[in-house]
C-alpha cells in the first residue's frame, strides 16, 4: 500500500468514527495522530494529556503548546502515582497504561466522545512493548496501527504537515532511566529530569540519562558524544550533575537506544 493510500485509509478511519479523544503526549505519533483527526472531525476532537511525576514537565509543556497550535479542546490531567509501580516493576508498562488508559476512557465517555485513540505504529509490534496488553484489553483504538503506517511515514506525513515534531527524538516516562525492581523516589526522578534537560537546554535532544546507584550513564547519539567529551562541555556537564547529586558521570560507549533496562527481561 502507497503512503498516500495508508493517508487516505486513516481519514476514513476517523470519518466512520465520528467523535475521537486523543491520548497526547507531544510526541511524534500522537501529534501527527491529533492534527489528522483535527482535519478530518474539526471540532469533534479533543485531546488529553497525563501529567504524573514520571513525566518531564517540558513535555507537558510543550504538548500544551502543540494541541493549542493544531487548534484542539486540551486537558491536562493529573494522575497520582500508582503504589503498584513504586518499585519499577518489569511489568510496570503494562500496569500504569492499565491505570492511565482506564482513567483516559472513563473522562472521554463521560465527556461523550465515541472512541478513544492512541498513537501506536507500526514498528512498535517490533520492540519490547508490554502497555500493548493493556492497550488491547481496554479496547483503545490505534489508528494508524490500523492504517498500517510505520514510523519513517509518520515522520514523512508530519513534515508534509509542517508539523514541528516531525523531526523530534522519541522520548520515553523517566521510570524507564531506571533499572527494574528498584524503588524510586520523586526525588530520583526529578534528578534524571533536571539532567536530562540540562543536556536537550544544550541541543542534545537524542539522550537518555540512565540512573543506577547514584551513577549517571548518558546514552547519546555518536554526534552528541563528541561534544560530550569536548571542552567547555564536558565540564559544564560534570558539574552540574554533581550539583544535583550524581556521584559519578559517564557516557555509553554504545550510544543512543531504547529499552536499554529492557533488555535483561525480555
Amino acid at each position: 500500500m502507497s503512503l498516500q493510500e495508508k493517508d487516505d485509509k486513516l481519514s476514513e478511519i476517523f470519518q466512520e468514527m465520528k467523535s475521537v479523544s486523543i491520548a497526547f503526549s507531544g510526541g511524534v505519533d500522537s501529534t501527527f495522530l491529533l492534527w489528522k483527526a483535527k482535519q478530518v472531525l474539526g471540532e469533534n476532537v479533543k485531546a488529553y494529556t497525563i501529567q504524573t511525576p514520571y513525566i518531564p514537565q517540558w513535555e507537558i509543556n510543550e504538548a500544551v503548546e502543540l494541541a493549542k497550535s493544531i487548534g484542539v479542546q486540551h486537558q491536562v490531567l493529573e494522575l497520582k502515582y500508582p503504589e503498584n509501580i513504586r518499585n519499577n516493576p518489569e511489568n510496570r508498562c503494562y500496569l500504569c497504561k492499565t491505570q492511565l488508559f482506564s482513567y483516559l476512557k472513563k473522562i472521554s465517555k463521560e465527556q461523550k466522545m465515541n472512541y478513544l485513540c492512541e498513537g501506536t505504529n507500526t514498528d512498535d509490534l517490533n520492540d519490547y512493548r508490554p502497555g500493548r496488553k493493556a492497550i488491547d484489553e481496554l479496547k483503545v483504538k490505534s489508528p494508524m496501527l490500523e492504517a498500517g503506517l510505520t514510523k519513517n511515514e509518520i515522520r514523512e506525513l508530519s513534515k508534509n504537515a509542517c508539523l514541528p515534531t516531525w523531526q523530534k527524538p522519541a522520548y520515553a516516562c523517566l521510570l524507564t532511566r531506571i533499572p527494574h525492581n528498584t524503588a524510586v523516589s520523586n526525588g530520583i526522578l526529578t534528578k534524571i529530569e533536571r539532567a536530562e534537560k540540562f543536556l536537550i537546554d544544550k541541543n542534545i535532544r537524542a539522550v537518555r540519562v540512565r540512573t543506577q546507584n547514584n551513577t549517571a550513564r548518558i546514552e547519546t547519539t555518536k554526534e552528541n558524544m563528541k561534544l560530550l567529551i569536548s571542552e567547555p562541555l564536558n565540564y559544564a556537564v560534570h558539574k552540574y550533575f554533581k550539583s544535583i547529586g550524581y556521584d559519578f558521570v559517564s557516557i555509553d560507549i554504545i550510544g543512543y537506544k531504547t529499552g536499554s533496562f529492557n533488555e535483561v527481561v525480555k
